[in-house]
C-alpha cells in the first residue's frame, strides 16, 4: 500500500497544473491532500475526472480556507471527520479512514501565523491532536500524514539559526509540540529510514527558494511503532511540482 501526503495549496489551482497526470505518476493507493481551499462539493467537482479513487473531504466553515481530502483506491471501513472538540473543528483540518489494521489520519496543522499571532492556539491544538491520536491508538495503530507546519530538527530547515524562535514553524514551542505528538508512540518514517539526509518538502515562493533548495521539511508521515516492520520505505518527491510543497510518502506492506 503506497500512501502519499501532499499539501496542494488549493485543489482547484493544482487541477489546472496537470493534477491528473501527476496523480498517475505518483500512483498512490491512498493520497492525503491538505489545504484544498474548497468546500466538499467543490473538491468533488475538481476531482470528478479522476478515476479509480473514492474521494472524501473535510472543509472549513470559512470558504476558500484550509481543508483536507482523502483519495483511496480501496474504500475504508469508515470515515471520521474532525477530532471532536468544537474549538478545533471549524477549520476542516482532520479526516481519518479506518482500515482493518490501522487508522489513516490526514492532518493540516494550523500555522502559527505572521508575528506568531496564533502560537498560543497552535500549542492548544498540538495537545488536543495528540490526545485524539492517543484515543485512536487505544483501538488500533495509526498512520498520520500531512502538513505539520514545523521543522522538527535543525537538519529539517535550511537556515535554522536565522529562523529559530523567530519564524512560524521553527519555535521551541512548536518543536516541543511536535515532540509531544511523537512521544505518543509515533515514529517519523522519513527520519527513521534516512537519519542524516537533508531533504525538504516546502519552499517559499520568494527569492527562488526552491531552485536554490532553501527549504523546510514540514510534511511528515508518522506511524505507530508496531507498524514499523511493515514500512518498506519512506520518501520525498521534490521533482513533483504544482504547489509550494512536494509530496511525501511511504510504502507499507501489511501481513
Amino acid at each position: 500500500m503506497k500512501i502519499v501526503s501532499w499539501n496542494v495549496n488549493g485543489i482547484r489551482a493544482v487541477q489546472g497544473k496537470g493534477f491528473a497526470e501527476t496523480l498517475a505518476r505518483i500512483d498512490a493507493d491512498c493520497l492525503l491532500l491538505q489545504e484544498t481551499k474548497a468546500q466538499e462539493d467543490q473538491v468533488a467537482q475538481a476531482l470528478a475526472g479522476i478515476a479509480g479513487y473514492h474521494v472524501h473531504a473535510n472543509s472549513a466553515e470559512r470558504k476558500g480556507y484550509s481543508g483536507v481530502a482523502l483519495l483511496c483506491r480501496r474504500e475504508p471501513l469508515q470515515i471520521l471527520r474532525d477530532i471532536g472538540q468544537a474549538e478545533h473543528d471549524l477549520e476542516g483540518r482532520v479526516i481519518a479512514a479506518e482500515y482493518e489494521g490501522f487508522y489513516l489520519v490526514n492532518v493540516y496543522v494550523p500555522n502559527s501565523g505572521d508575528g506568531l499571532s496564533r502560537l498560543e492556539y497552535r500549542q492548544t491544538w498540538d495537545r488536543a491532536f495528540g490526545d485524539y491520536l492517543a484515543d485512536l491508538q487505544s483501538r488500533k495503530p495509526v498512520i498520520v500524514g500531512g502538513d505539520f507546519n514545523v521543522a522538527h530538527q535543525a537538519i529539517d530547515i535550511a537556515r535554522p539559526k536565522a529562523n529559530y524562535n523567530k519564524s512560524a514553524g521553527y519555535t521551541q514551542a512548536e518543536i516541543d509540540g511536535f515532540g509531544g505528538i511523537l512521544a505518543r508512540g509515533l515514529v517519523d518514517s522519513f527520519r527513521h529510514f534516512h537519519p542524516d539526509e537533508v531533504a525538504y518538502s516546502w519552499w517559499s515562493y520568494r527569492a527562488n527558494a526552491r531552485e536554490k533548495n532553501i527549504g523546510w521539511r514540514i510534511d511528515y508521515l508518522l506511524a505507530s511503532e508496531p507498524l514499523l516492520p511493515g514500512i518498506q520505505s519512506a520518501f520525498i518527491l521534490p521533482e513533483i511540482t504544482g504547489s509550494d510543497h512536494c509530496p511525501v510518502g511511504i510504502d507499507l506492506q501489511l501481513a
